[in-house]
């Protein structure tokens, strides 16, 4: 076995094991892969049942299928999503089921395609999985969401170098970013948690009524609901699992009041989205509602995604990363939500996270929405974070505290 495989290998246990956590005895379902994942994939498999799984089922797509659609297909068909797919997936999770998505699309597959085709599609397929996304956005089954390297991403994120070096690079920034090649990559895990949780802490502790931002071509007012929680890194299913959501993760955050924010806000790096690239664009909201959007490239896409559903004008998550985040200093960007949100802070439009509410897991969709919860077909996240942003706390009596300054940390955690 080579050192790639090696390294591979290593990196597929660990996310089977700390990031997944799965249990003897589950079932796992691998999907959002394309075929160009295939090693990650089947490394993954491989290791959950080394770990007991009862069964490892796995959903490919093809880009190739997926671009043919978009320039043969009926007009009409993007309006439609099969909605046994997204029923079969509700029924693994009401079973128990735990679920994995490896992402390495290729960020320029649908360039030049028809926008509003995008759009449509998107929402038909977020209006059918919607029951899926409540119900694990709950944090009832444990999930994870990696990365795998793939030639087109890569070449995309390393356009200076050769297919075969840039496809090496990323593989090494992903296994860099997710410690595989700490002396002990789970007692490396074990300490990040510790501090994201411990910064987490800190600010549930502040209990501030809305966040500040401040910088290049922003300002921005996110109000934050009573009895928000801070979050960080960890989470656990209603069963008692322990499962990290996202490997690599360098985020804290929360849910903000869907009726509390107010102001202008500018992208800090594009957002790419759904095989659209959305570059330079800012959003200004009043009283918690998108007001206007504009975009220099992929505005289309934009307007629409905020058009996805009353819930998409609205914010359902704001994230805190410092500008010290090793994703963020290697000054790339890597055109896919998972990295970029870990080198920025960010908020998100669209459907909250329950867990981010006391008691919000056990509560029904009207007491979310009177608690503040924004709900959604959508959660789409994009970066406002920088060297130059300036993040305050606000409390309840007006007061107002430094959090982040040019994007670092002012408090220090004991981890």
């Amino acid at each position: 076995m080579n050192n790639f495989e090696t390294r591979l290998r290593k990196y597929a246990e660990l996310t089977i094991r700390m990031g997944l956590n799965l249990q003897p005895g589950q079932h796992l379902l691998i999907w959002r892969n394309n075929l160009d994942t295939a090693p990650m994939v089947r490394a993954v498999a491989e290791a959950a049942y080394k770990a007991g799984a009862h069964w490892v089922n796995v959903f490919w797509h093809d880009e190739e299928v997926i671009l043919s659609r978009y320039k043969y297909a009926p007009r009409d068909s993007f309006d439609e999503f099969p909605q046994w797919l997204a029923d079969g997936m509700l029924a693994h999770a009401k079973g128990g089921g735990a679920f994995m998505a490896v992402v390495g699309d290729n960020p320029d597959l649908l360039r030049g395609q028809d926008e509003d085709l995008m759009a449509r599609s998107q929402k038909a397929r977020s209006a059918a999985f919607k029951p899926v996304l409540e119900y694990v956005s709950s944090d009832r089954v444990n999930w994870l969401v990696v990365g795998a390297a793939t030639p087109a991403w890569a070449q995309k994120v390393f356009p200076e170098l050769s297919h075969a070096d840039a496809l090496e690079a990323l593989w090494e920034a992903l296994f860099t970013f997710c410690r595989v090649d700490a002396p002990d990559p789970n007692l490396a895990w074990q300490k990040h948690i510790h501090e994201l949780t411990a910064r987490a802490q800190h600010m549930n502790k502040k209990r501030y009524a809305a966040l500040r931002f401040r910088g290049p071509g922003t300002d921005l007012t996110v109000g934050l609901p009573d009895k928000h929680l801070w979050k960080g890194a960890g989470a656990n299913t209603s069963s008692g699992i322990a499962f990290i959501p996202n490997m690599p993760t360098e985020e804290i955050f929360t849910m903000p009041h869907r009726e509390r924010t107010e102001g202008v806000v500018k992208a800090s790096m594009p957002l790419s989205y759904q095989g659209a690239l959305i570059e330079d664009f800012s959003l200004e909201f009043e009283a918690g509602r998108v007001t206007s959007v504009s975009a220099q490239n992929g505005e289309t896409v934009l307007r629409k995604l905020v058009e996805s559903d009353d819930g998409a004008a609205r914010l359902g998550e704001v994230a805190l990363v410092p500008h010290s985040s090793p994703i963020a200093q290697m000054g790339r960007l890597f055109y896919s939500t998972l990295y970029d949100e870990n080198a920025a802070s960010h908020i998100a439009l669209g459907r909250a996270y329950p867990g981010t509410l006391e008691g919000g897991n056990a509560m029904s969709r009207d007491e979310l929405r009177a608690a503040g919860a924004n709900n959604s077909i959508i959660h789409v996240d994009f970066m406002i974070g920088s060297a130059a942003m300036d993040v305050d706390g606000i409390l309840p009596n007006g007061s107002v505290e430094a959090v982040m300054r040019e994007g670092e940390w002012v408090f220090k955690v004991h981890s």
